[in-house]
């Protein structure tokens, strides 16, 4: 788990910030500059299950994911969630009423909406298959920047590709657990229903997995960042935690 302490902590509420499936929580590190002159306390950047360092689940549910970033947290953290794809949908069944957990807000960035049968039945198709070894590093990494969605935003030999990659007897392959991929769809309108504390749905103007249209059904606020795609968190920080200024 990245974690960094401000000047300010006091009772400010902690910045919890989540990562999307396949990625690390180190993808939020290019984030610290901004965090120090912005953010007015602690934030945290932890794996999600089956990510990382972090251990796998038995099998996946995005309640799972919550809970095991709820076991990592301080009992006094009062808590304002962004997280990217999955780790909104995590951030969201986090802040349910019957979670327990201290949630002010949550901001979902590049939420995937809808899913067609296909798409699932392509989840699992992956969530199914074995772990995939390579013979070096670089192979690994772009494989590992494919699965994170981050090929083209982040080059192979970055610091923050470390994270999602692990080096056995001369061999490499990804950190990430694939059954985490059969995770599922979430149901956002229930997880919508099921919280009391703000929240904004958010994506890149040119993110190709969501709608404007499709977000505002959900009748929550909706913001839109020009010129962004998918990963409009590693493309614009600064736009992105822009989006936090209300909470701080």
């Amino acid at each position: 788990m990245v974690e960094k302490s401000g000047g300010h902590a006091g009772r400010r509420p902690v910045l919890l910030l989540l990562h999307g499936m396949g990625a690390t929580g180190d993808v939020w590190l290019p984030w610290a500059p901004y965090l120090e002159q912005h953010w007015p306390g602690r934030w945290l950047a932890p794996d999600l299950a089956g990510h990382g360092w972090a251990p796998p689940l038995p099998s996946y549910s995005f309640a799972g994911f919550a809970q095991q970033i709820a076991q990592a947290l301080a009992p006094d953290d009062r808590l304002v969630v962004l997280g990217h794809s999955l780790g909104g949908v995590v951030g969201l069944a986090l802040a349910a009423r019957d979670a327990g957990t201290p949630v002010d807000a949550v901001v979902g960035l590049g939420i995937k909406a809808l899913w067609s049968p296909a798409e699932l039945t392509r989840a699992a198709e992956v969530a199914a298959r074995p772990v995939s070894w390579f013979a070096s590093r670089t192979e690994a990494a772009r494989r590992y920047l494919r699965v994170a969605g981050l090929a083209g935003l982040v080059s192979p030999d970055h610091p923050v590709v470390d994270a999602g990659l692990r080096q056995v007897d001369g061999r490499w392959r990804l950190a990430m657990d694939p059954t985490a991929f059969a995770v599922g769809e979430p149901d956002l309108a229930a997880l919508l229903a099921a919280t009391d504390v703000p929240v904004v749905l958010a994506r890149g103007e040119k993110d190709p997995m969501v709608t404007d249209e499709q977000l505002k059904e959900y009748g929550v606020p909706v913001a839109t960042l020009p010129g962004l795609g998918h990963n409009a968190h590693v493309e614009d920080p600064a736009a992105v935690l822009a989006l936090l200024d209300p909470y701080r």
